[in-house]
């Protein structure tokens, strides 16, 4: 599944041909250069690791370093590997032309952290009712938790209060709406993951 790596700007919003407006995520996408590839001999498997946004030189490790200097790009910041690329060289630059014949995209980001919250806004409990039949502070809590007598434990994965968000997500079968070459810009139908300003992975 050939893809790159890239950033989100923003949403907005178009027209289509029927005069829907439909609504639609702005991600920079690339240009992405080829720093390793990897071959099933050498490393097991068949791959092509992609850079994307350029970093300093004090701020990489001299491990780095040697690395990028081997493939002859600059240090960069974000690296993936991407399955299902042909004849790619090291230093070859792949660009958002990628996805000029492409009609759905999956796209693989971190999600929004939401902090602490309680079980009706992170599984959506619905509460325990109305506040007149004698409870005055239990309207959103989470209930039973499990027996008491057997099995004298909670089960693992019982959904509960805790850390929400902030967690890799994919959202697949995303309608790429326009390429815009000139400016590296892919409009995706819908939203992403993640806030702006955030990498994200874009595959066919």
């Amino acid at each position: 599944m050939p893809g790159l790596l890239g950033k989100k700007i923003g949403m907005t919003s178009v027209f289509s041909a029927e005069g829907k407006n439909v609504p639609c995520t702005v991600i920079e996408v690339g240009p992405c250069v080829v720093t390793q590839i990897k071959t099933a001999e050498k490393d097991g498997y068949e791959a092509v690791q992609v850079g994307f946004i350029d970093k300093k030189d004090k701020h990489t490790s001299k491990p780095e370093q040697g690395h990028f200097k081997k493939a002859g790009v600059t240090p960069k910041k974000h690296l993936a590997e991407f399955k299902g690329y042909k004849e790619c060289k090291l230093g070859d630059v792949l660009t958002v032309d990628v996805f000029n014949d492409t009609v759905f995209v999956d796209v693989v980001g971190t999600s929004k952290g939401k902090g602490f919250q309680g079980v009706v806004k992170r599984h959506n409990f619905k509460g325990v009712g109305e506040a007149t039949l004698g409870q005055h502070n239990r309207l959103r809590a989470p209930g039973s938790i499990g027996a008491c007598s057997y099995p004298a434990k909670v089960f693992k994965g019982t959904r509960m209060a805790g850390q929400m968000g902030n967690a890799r997500t994919t959202v697949q079968n995303l309608q790429i709406i326009k390429v815009i070459p000139e400016h590296n810009l892919l409009l995706i139908k819908g939203s992403v993951p993640g806030s702006k300003g955030s990498i994200v992975l874009i595959e066919k």
